[in-house]
C-alpha cells in the first residue's frame, strides 16, 4: 500500500478511522485462551481478520506482544490464559553476560511463527494496512537485563547498556525487515520503557538507536508508527527527531497539551486509558470518555482518537463496539 498516502488521509477536522491497539481481545471472539493466540500464526490471522471486518480500523494491528523478541534472545517467558506474556527474570547480570549474549535469527522463538501470521493475515485483509508490531530497543534491553537494572546501569554501567542495545537493535531491524519480506504495510513499534527516561538519557538510550532502525526500514511502502505510553512531554523534541509517520501516545499525558507543542504536520494517534475505560468501565462511561476527548482534540487536524496503549484480552466486546460507535455518533452530527 502507498502509506504515504494514508498518512495523508489520518489529517483533517472531519470524519476519520481510528487506529486503537486492538488485537488480544479476538481470543472472547474465538473463544480461546491467549497461550492458545500466540502460539499459532493461523488462528493470529484469523483474530486480526475477526477484528477487522468488526471494527473500522485505519489499519488493523497485530499481537502487542513485548515477550517475543526478549524470548528470542532465551528469556523465560510466561503466558497466562487470560493476560499478555511476560518476561521472567533476566538473562543479563554483568558485561561478561551482554558479550555473550548471541543475536538470534529472525525465526528464533516465536517470531517466526508472528511472521508467518502477519503474511497469513495480509492475504484476508485487503481493505487497509496491516502492520505487525515490534518491541523498541531499549525496552527490550530492559527485558533482558531487568527494568530496575537497566535505570541504574544507564548511570553506572552506561557501556554495558550501549553494547546490549546494539545487539537488540541489530535483531529488531532484521526482525521488521523480515516483516516487510512477506508483506507487512510497516510496523508499530512499542518502547514504553524509555518513557521512564530523563531527556538527555533518552536521547542517548533510546532515540539514537530507534532512528537507526527507521532510517533502515521505513519507506513510501512501508510505515513506521512509534508508539511510547510513558511521560512523553518532555521527551517531544527527543522523539520527534526519530522521524516516524505516526506517534501512538498513552494515557500519561494530557494529549491535548501533546498536540499544542507539535508541529501540525505530526501525527498524533491516542489516548483512551486502555485499563480504565475499554477493560473496567460500561459502554455508556466508553461513549462518554470518547465524545469527551473527541470534543477536546478533534480541532487538531493532526490528531486521530485512539487507545493509549494496548486493549486487554479481557475487555468487553460492548466496551469496544461503543467506543466505534460514539465516533461515528460524533462525526455524522
Amino acid at each position: 500500500m502507498d502509506m504515504k498516502k494514508w498518512r495523508s488521509e489520518q489529517f483533517g477536522t472531519g470524519p476519520k478511522k481510528s487506529m486503537p491497539v486492538l488485537s488480544f481481545p479476538c481470543i472472547t471472539l474465538m473463544d480461546i485462551s491467549v497461550k492458545e493466540l500466540v502460539s499459532d500464526a493461523d488462528t493470529q490471522a484469523k483474530g486480526m481478520k475477526m477484528v477487522a471486518d468488526r471494527c473500522p480500523t485505519a489499519a488493523s494491528v497485530s499481537m502487542m506482544d513485548l515477550s517475543v523478541e526478549a524470548e528470542a534472545f532465551g528469556a523465560t517467558i510466561s503466558v497466562p490464559d487470560d493476560e499478555v506474556p511476560t518476561v521472567v527474570g533476566s538473562l543479563i547480570e554483568s558485561e561478561e553476560d551482554v558479550d555473550k549474549l548471541a543475536v538470534p535469527s529472525v525465526d528464533a522463538g516465536r517470531t517466526g511463527r508472528y511472521v508467518q501470521a502477519i503474511a497469513k493475515a495480509k492475504g484476508l485483509i485487503t481493505d487497509r494496512p496491516v502492520l505487525a508490531g515490534v518491541i523498541g530497543p531499549f525496552s527490550l534491553a530492559g527485558r533482558l537485563m531487568d527494568m530496575s537494572e537497566i535505570m541504574v546501569n544507564c548511570y553506572d554501567e552506561p557501556e554495558m547498556v550501549h553494547k546490549t542495545l546494539e545487539k537488540t537493535t541489530e535483531f529488531i531491524t532484521n526482525y521488521i525487515r523480515e516483516y516487510k519480506r512477506v508483506g507487512a504495510d510497516g510496523i508499530v513499534m512499542a518502547e514504553p520503557a524509555a518513557g521512564l527516561l530523563s531527556p538527555d538519557l533518552f536521547e542517548e538510550f533510546s532515540t539514537v538507536y530507534v532512528k537507526r532502525i527507521v532510517d533502515a526500514v521505513k519507506a513510501d511502502d512501508f510505515g513506521f508508527v512509534y508508539h511510547n505510553c510513558g511521560n512523553t512531554i518532555p521527551l517531544k523534541d527527543s522523539m520527534l527527531s526519530i522521524g516516524a509517520d505516526g506517534y501512538h501516545l498513552g494515557n500519561a499525558i494530557d494529549i491535548e497539551e501533546m498536540l499544542k507543542i507539535v508541529p501540525d504536520d505530526v501525527l498524533i494517534m491516542g489516548n483512551l486509558d486502555p485499563s480504565g475505560v475499554f477493560r473496567l468501565s460500561t459502554p455508556d462511561q466508553v461513549r462518554t470518555e470518547t465524545l469527551a476527548l473527541l470534543e477536546r482534540c478533534s480541532k487538531h487536524p493532526n490528531w486521530a482518537i485512539s487507545s493509549g496503549c494496548d486493549i486487554p484480552p479481557l475487555s468487553p466486546w460492548a466496551n469496544i463496539d461503543a467506543f466505534f460507535a460514539a465516533i461515528d455518533e460524533y462525526y455524522s452530527r
